[in-house]
């Protein structure tokens, strides 16, 4: 069951006034990218981060290009995106490309990205990881109340 152990917090305990986050989003599968980008911006609201930007790029394979350029004015980079398997191999590479190159944003620049990119089997299993009102999970709240939190984490460590 997906969600289950998650850490039972609200992005309303955090103070992310002085912090820049950045949200990308591709641009496929519009419902479900609606409710990812309602979900972020609720957690960034309700973490009170002063400062949002957003973009928009084609795609899931683009969001590691246009994460790697927020990265360096933001403290914290929120990645959106839904992939859905179809019948040929296009998933899995973009899929691997996506969480590879996302992984290495964050390494290589030493700013948290808050994966937020669905990769599902079927539209309704996007439908139900997209914090619409009869979704079971919302996945864009919980990738930017986690990059929120981490970015907060790395601040405190003096780093």
């Amino acid at each position: 069951m997906s969600g289950h152990g998650a850490p039972a917090t609200h992005a309303g305990e955090l103070d992310g006034a002085e912090l820049t986050v950045a949200v990308v989003a591709a641009s496929w599968h519009d419902t479900i990218m609606a409710g990812l980008l309602d979900g972020a911006r609720r957690a960034l609201r309700d973490a009170r981060v002063g400062t949002v930007i957003e973009v928009r790029v084609p795609g899931s394979f683009e969001l590691t290009v246009a994460a790697r350029r927020l990265a360096e004015r933001a403290d914290a980079v929120v990645a959106l995106g839904v992939v859905i398997r179809g019948g040929t191999p296009h998933f899995d590479y973009v899929c691997s490309a996506a969480t590879t190159g996302l992984t290495d944003v964050s390494v290589t620049t030493g700013k948290p990205v808050g994966f937020g990119v669905l990769t599902c089997d079927t539209e309704e299993q996007g439908l139900d990881r997209a914090g619409l009102e009869d979704s079971s999970e919302d996945k864009g709240y919980e990738a930017a109340e986690a990059a929120v939190r981490t970015a907060l984490t790395l601040r405190g460590l003096g780093v």
